[in-house]
């Protein structure tokens, strides 16, 4: 369903709410200059220096096979450190903060969201922010990576390699962080998902576990769900959230 005074519709929704998910995409983090991957002018369709596709540099073959070519292409492509939250993170923190939102579900990796103040943020495929050592399992922050004098980044207790905790092509999503993404889902009553086509599975399937009240789709473009949902608006994630939530 469109309706003509959709913000007006979403504001309703909001105000009167108290048990709200969010479940966001790229389209979220591009409003902060982060690119996407599949529109036109995403990180698949412009053309690079590489002799492999992102697809390709961003699987977990690649990095074990190419591991200098592999972090080569993810500290250019993937890290965007001076990145700052738009109005869609912030208005999501300023929601969870008067008890509205329960939870931020996200397939972002870039930690837009805990910067603005969100707490409860649920990462299904990982952060750029965290860095394990394969071997000995030891933690590192973002500037590890950036700051390591090498290109691929060692560990500085073993020597092992550290890998970015992201999920990987050809790597399994968490099932403990997805049940956990399941469970809020299912629980809420309003499930607004922005930024998002959808066609990103497992992550996509999680819409199907939402029974509730109100399914709210923000997106620049048509999903296979809008016919699914009780409001649809076709606009940017961070104009339509902030207006939503400046009144709350």
């Amino acid at each position: 369903m469109i309706l003509l005074n959709s913000n007006e519709k979403l504001k309703d929704i909001i105000k009167n709410s108290s048990n709200i998910v969010f479940f966001g995409g790229a389209g979220v983090s591009t409003e902060s200059n982060i690119p996407d991957f599949r529109s036109s002018q995403g990180l698949y369709e412009i053309k690079n220096n590489y002799k492999y596709s992102p697809e390709v540099m961003l699987s977990h073959s690649f990095f074990k096979g190419h591991t200098e070519d592999f972090f080569q292409f993810y500290k250019e492509k993937m890290i965007y450190k001076g990145a700052k939250p738009n109005k869609a993170h912030y208005s999501l923190a300023k929601l969870e903060k008067l008890g509205k939102l329960k939870a931020v579900i996200t397939q972002n990796i870039d930690g837009l969201h805990q910067e603005a103040g969100s707490k409860n943020v649920i990462e299904l495929h990982g952060s750029v922010h965290r860095n394990y050592c394969i071997k000995c399992r030891k933690f590192f922050d973002l500037d590890y990576i950036i700051n390591s004098n090498k290109i691929i980044p060692h560990c500085d207790e073993c020597g092992s390699i550290v890998k970015p905790d992201v999920v990987l092509y050809e790597e399994s999503l968490n099932m403990d962080v997805i049940n956990k993404a399941i469970s809020y889902v299912r629980n809420a009553e309003v499930l607004i998902i922005g930024g998002t086509s959808l066609v990103v599975y497992p992550a996509a399937s999680l819409v199907q576990y939402f029974n509730g009240k109100h399914l709210i789709l923000i997106n620049k473009t048509t999903t296979d769900y809008d016919n699914r949902a009780s409001l649809v608006i076709y606009d940017s994630i961070g104009k339509i959230l902030g207006e939503a939530v400046e009144e709350v």
